[in-house]
Order: structure tokens, then sequence, then C-alpha cells
């Protein structure tokens, strides 16, 4: 049993990594193509999508690492 939280806790880890890594501060998701914006927005789409699953990952991790502390 153990051995799977940790495969799954690895895997979050990965994912939870990529989509802080797909987000830019202080700009949006098409600045890292290429484009170019000054101005602020609010996200929408593809931006809003990866702001929410980091969240949904980060609570995942977390979950996964106090059911790491609790079973034997």
């Amino acid at each position: 049993m153990k051995n799977i939280l940790y495969i799954i806790q690895i895997v979050i880890s990965i994912l939870l990594m990529v989509s802080i890594l797909l987000q830019q501060k202080g700009s949006g998701l098409g600045a890292g193509f290429g484009g170019e914006s000054t101005i602020y927005r609010t996200k929408r789409g593809a931006e809003k999508f990866i702001f929410r699953f980091t969240i949904v990952l980060a609570i995942l991790f977390l979950a996964t690492s106090l059911a790491n502390l609790f079973i034997q």
C-alpha cells in the first residue's frame, strides 16, 4: 500500500512542477510563446485551467503526504 502511495506522490509532484513552470509571473500564457502584454488581464481559457489545476495538485500532494505519515 505504501509503495502505491509513493508512486502516486511522485506522479503528482512531477505534474505539480510542470504546471508551476507553465505559469509566468506578471504575464499571460501567450508571453511564453513570444507574445507580450504589459496590461493587466484576467486569467482566461488555458491560463485559468492551469491555475486551478495547480491548486488541485497542491491539495492532492498535501493529502498524499499526510496519508503517507499516518499509514504504517
